[in-house]
């Protein structure tokens, strides 16, 4: 058993004891990890820009933020890919609130310099390979950051380097990042609709909220599927010409679990999101333990809570299927 302080958030607690234990039964390295995070704990130490790289990165974040360019788009080496969901849960729980907040945009692959808009900060970790090159996008205009990765241990100290940036953002913006204030009202949502059943959903066409999107603006696809389903691979693809064809940022959420990441950005964050819920049907069910509900019906009710508590806020949602989704990007220019 493994006492860990209780005074650490979630999402900044990899390099406790939620982090190192799964990671060391895992047979990770887990002193390289951690050995890492030390060596670059001096100079995050340091009110030096020039030698601390976490406050140099948490400026540039909130620059960017304040820019208009709060699009924080994560290109990463190949061999530590998934860190990206780590960033994203980082960013965007603690930053998207009070109206302002980084945007972060994992796993959407580059594209050709046309397809970007003016909203972009690009961060590039470790060695990446893709047809479009940073260089590129820098003498285009846009802002390029890169961090190197040697080796995959070195996340331990990129780990400790973006909490600290994102304290430091958090802390320009005005914003508290060590709270998630919009999450509590996704759960009490899901649980009113549990209670009560969800009555009429808000219902507004694909059509409708596509017209709406504006330069600027990101869409959000919320895929409440199996994460091993065909559909995942088809959506990803559907989102990369969402954003060709609208020139706006992608974002791709498994659901339930993108509402304890990105789900606080969703409701709290800038009001630029344009919100897309796939919901798929369960092949198998199970009953929950001392519960009069089954999992099935609980993620149904988890994607009816999210949906009402977006159009609460006065975002732009529809609930839509693969099927429209493929339609709309089918017709010429995407739009009809």
């Amino acid at each position: 058993m493994f006492e860990n302080r209780p005074d650490i958030g979630g999402r900044y607690s990899a390099l406790s004891y939620f982090g190192l234990v799964p990671a060391a039964l895992a047979g990770v390295d887990w002193l390289g990890l951690v050995a890492a995070a030390h060596d670059v704990t001096p100079a995050l130490q340091a009110s030096d820009p020039a030698v601390n790289v976490g406050l140099r990165l948490g400026a540039a974040l909130a620059a960017g933020v304040r820019a208009g360019r709060d699009k924080a788009t994560l290109v990463i080496d190949p061999r530590v890919e998934s860190f990206g969901l780590w960033l994203e849960q980082l960013l965007a729980e603690s930053t998207g609130k009070a109206g302002t907040g980084v945007v972060p945009v994992a796993g959407e692959s580059l594209g050709p310099v046309d397809v970007y808009g003016t909203d972009r900060l690009f961060i590039s970790i470790g060695d990446v390979e893709h047809p479009v090159g940073l260089d590129v996008l820098a003498d285009e205009g846009h802002p390029v950051i890169e961090l190197d990765l040697d080796d995959p241990l070195d996340l331990g100290a990129h780990v400790l380097v973006w909490e600290v940036a994102t304290a430091i953002c958090g802390a320009v913006l005005g914003i508290n990042a060590f709270d998630q204030p919009n999450v509590a009202e996704a759960k009490e949502a899901t649980n009113a609709v549990l209670a009560d059943g969800a009555g009429d959903l808000p219902h507004r066409s694909l059509e409708e909220v596509m017209l709406e999107v504006r330069p600027g603006d990101y869409v959000a696809l919320q895929a409440y599927v199996d994460p091993n389903d065909d559909d995942v691979a088809a959506l990803e693809e559907i989102r990369l010409q969402l954003r060709d064809e609208h020139r706006v940022a992608t974002t791709f959420g498994l659901g339930p679990r993108f509402l304890h990441s990105t789900g606080q950005l969703h409701k709290g964050g800038p009001p630029t999101g344009v919100f897309l819920q796939v919901v798929g049907d369960d092949a198998t069910d199970a009953a929950i333990p001392g519960r009069d509900f089954t999992f099935s019906q609980l993620k149904h009710a988890q994607a009816d809570g999210d949906l009402l508590t977006l159009h609460r806020h006065g975002l732009r949602a529809c609930r839509t299927t693969l099927a429209e989704l493929t339609a709309h990007v089918d017709l010429p220019g995407g739009r009809r």
